[in-house]
């Protein structure tokens, strides 16, 4: 879909010293803690140049847009990406606390966990890897992509105005290969490390708030969920192998009884015999929101469970099978690591997950995503999250626009919507 640009973006836009533009201002301003006031005016003049910039999102592109391409300084807008201090992780807890205070001031925090590849090419790119592409691949073709891979952290919140969920990015990580790692001499970091690792900061800077993470089935890892169970408990639901072995709880120790303590009971029967077999109770519910629809029907059976395997900790969950009555798909899985979670509350938030792929996307056609040409460290770690954050930013920025106001929706002849998308909101702020 193609974004109103408006008249700003077609020709540059002077500003001057000391004269940010107000709709940035606002939102924007409140970050400022998290930078050091030494380069706080480039901040604004780039995130405003990154709003307002057609197609690639690079420095020079960003100050042409401005008007500042005669400008002789330019060299200091580049420094402040490769060079300057200031601290991206204190930034993201400043948004982080914006978007809460706007969208979700209390009550337990939905987020959304998942990595992307940002293809990029060059010798001098040195975190550069090859992955396997999970747009391109599926179950029986395999494709490589080489780039740079990221790990994000989203908010999975309702927007008022829009009327669904969106996927709001504010923690993003740079995850290297192991390759990488091994020619530094580093340890080697695997993507569930930095998962938990941002999962416990997150925790830190929200005490008191439950945290539930949605994920796909990469993160359905014995050990990983385990772990995020000691001390404060984190709820992870993901996806579950229907072939995964279960146990029913191991049984109480008996007085005088030697030996080690049992682990686990009784083995149960798989997840897809269970689905398969006539006696199988299932429930029919009635979801409100569902993958491109707002009413859908589905069965639904659940249970708690152990999963062990030897070597690794028992885990306690509570599964949940999911059929489709109209037979569009095939019958799945999910876990939850907090057994209190009714069945359909694990499958509402799940859904919610596929609005990261949303995200994702959006920011590759919209925000340029892909396109900023960083070849230096620290700027490839500190640009590709500022724009994932943008995404965020803007949706605060319109979100403060629109609020007690009629909402702006872009339509045509051929795609009559009725609800703002992110385009609109897009739009909204370019015009501001």
């Amino acid at each position: 879909m193609a974004i109103d640009r408006g008249a700003a973006c077609c020709s540059p836009v002077r500003l001057e010293h000391g004269t940010p533009s107000e709709v940035v201002h606002s939102d924007l301003g409140r970050v400022r803690p998290a930078l050091f006031h030494a380069v706080w005016p480039q901040v604004q003049r780039l995130v405003i140049g990154a709003i307002l910039s057609p197609g690639k999102r690079t420095v020079t592109a960003a100050l042409r847009v401005l008007g500042l391409a005669d400008d002789p300084r330019f060299g200091t807008f580049h420094r402040l990406l490769s060079r300057a201090r200031w601290s991206s992780l204190q930034a993201s807890r400043v948004l982080l606390s914006l978007l809460l205070a706007a969208f979700v001031p209390s009550g337990p925090l939905i987020l959304g966990l998942d990595d992307t590849i940002e293809r990029r090419t060059g010798k001098k790119i040195s975190a550069r890897g090859i992955y396997r592409d999970p747009v391109r691949s599926s179950q029986g073709h395999f494709v490589k992509a080489g780039g740079l891979r990221w790990l994000s952290l989203m908010l999975l919140t309702p927007i008022p105005w829009a009327n669904r969920i969106w996927a709001l990015p504010f923690l993003t990580a740079l995850v290297p290969s192991q390759r990488y790692h091994e020619e530094r001499g580093h340890r080697h970091k695997t993507l569930t490390d930095w998962a938990r690792q941002m999962l416990r900061v997150v925790q830190r800077w929200c005490p008191g708030r439950q945290l539930i993470v949605v994920a796909d089935s990469a993160y359905a890892v014995i050990r990983w969920l385990a772990d995020l169970q000691q001390g404060r408990p984190i709820t992870v639901i993901t996806r579950l192998r229907l072939d995964a072995a279960l146990y029913e709880p191991a049984p109480e120790r008996q007085a005088g009884q030697k030996g080690r303590p049992k682990m686990k009971g009784q083995r149960l029967p798989a997840l897809a015999a269970v689905a398969n077999a006539a006696d199988t109770c299932w429930q029919r519910v009635r979801l409100t929101r569902w993958y491109g629809e707002t009413l859908r029907e589905v069965d639904l059976v659940s249970q708690t469970a152990i999963w062990y395997h030897p070597g690794k900790p028992p885990l306690p969950l509570r599964w949940v099978l999911i059929r489709d009555p109209q037979g569009q798909f095939s019958t799945q899985a999910l876990l939850c690591t907090d057994l209190l979670l009714s069945p359909v509350q694990i499958l509402e938030s799940f859904v919610q997950r596929w609005q990261l792929e949303v995200t994702f996307e959006e920011v590759r056609a919209h925000l340029g995503v892909e396109t900023q040409r960083q070849w230096t460290d620290l700027a490839i770690a500190r640009t590709t999250p500022a724009l994932l954050g943008l995404f965020s930013l803007v949706t605060l920025m319109a979100h403060e626009r629109w609020h007690g106001h009629d909402v702006w929706v872009r339509r045509a002849a051929w795609y009559d919507k009725t609800l703002p998308t992110f385009v609109d909101a897009f739009a909204e702020v370019r015009r501001a």
